[in-house]
C-alpha cells in the first residue's frame, strides 16, 4: 500500500490526529529504526491527543463562555480576592462534592473574569458545563413554560457537571422568572 493509499483511508476511518502526524511520526520512526510497533503506538498518541484537543474545542464552544479567560491574566495584585483559595478553586476538586461556589462583589471587582477562567480550566480538564447570564436563563425558562415545554432545560443541564450563572441580581426579573429559576437550582442541587 502506498502512503497516499493510506493517509486516504486513515481520513475515511475519521483519524485525523493520524493524518496529520503521519509523515513526520513514520519518517523520525524509520530513522530511527523504530520498530513497527512503535510507530504505530506513536500514531495512536497523536490521535489521541487531537481527539482530546477537538473535544475540548467542541465544549468550550458548547459552553458558550462570553469571552475566554485565564487566571494567568487576573490581577490578584489589585484585588482583594483570595488568590490561595482561588488557584485550590482552579483544579475543580469542588465539581466532584457538587459544590457551589458563589463569588459576591461590586462591578469590575473580577467575578466573571474568575468565574469564566475556573470554569474554561474545569472544561479543559474533561468536565461539561453551560454559562448562562441570570436574566437570559430566566428568560429561556420563562419561554419553556410558555410552550409547554417546561423542564426540558433542566432536564439537560443535569447532564452538564456545572453551570455558571452570571449577574445574578443584576436586573429584576417577574416572580414567575424567580419562581422558575429557584425550581431548576432546586432540581440540579448536589448533581450539578
Amino acid at each position: 500500500m502506498q502512503r497516499c493509499e493510506v493517509i486516504e483511508q486513515l481520513k475515511s476511518l475519521k483519524l485525523h490526529g493520524m493524518v496529520s502526524a503521519f509523515d513526520e511520526t513514520v519518517t523520525r520512526g524509520v530513522k530511527q529504526q523504530l520498530p513497527m510497533v512503535e510507530i504505530i503506538g506513536n500514531l495512536c498518541q497523536a490521535e489521541t491527543a487531537e481527539r482530546k484537543v477537538r473535544s475540548i474545542r467542541y465544549q468550550l464552544g458548547i459552553a458558550s463562555f462570553p469571552v475566554a479567560k485565564d487566571l494567568e491574566r487576573f490581577k490578584f495584585a489589585e484585588s482583594s480576592v483570595n488568590e490561595p483559595l482561588i488557584r485550590d478553586l482552579y483544579n475543580g476538586h469542588f465539581l466532584e462534592q457538587a459544590r457551589n461556589l458563589i463569588f459576591i462583589g461590586g462591578t469590575g471587582t473580577g467575578k466573571t473574569h474568575l468565574s469564566v477562567a475556573l470554569a474554561s480550566h474545569c472544561v479543559k480538564q474533561g468536565r461539561k458545563g453551560k454559562f448562562f447570564s441570570v436574566i437570559d436563563l430566566v428568560n429561556k425558562l420563562e419561554q419553556e413554560k410558555e410552550l409547554g415545554k417546561a423542564g426540558n432545560l433542566a432536564s439537560s443541564l443535569t447532564r452538564v457537571d456545572f453551570i455558571l450563572l452570571d449577574e445574578l441580581g443584576y436586573l429584576p426579573f417577574s416572580k414567575t422568572g424567580g419562581a422558575l429559576l429557584f425550581h431548576l437550582i432546586s432540581t440540579l442541587y448536589e448533581r450539578t
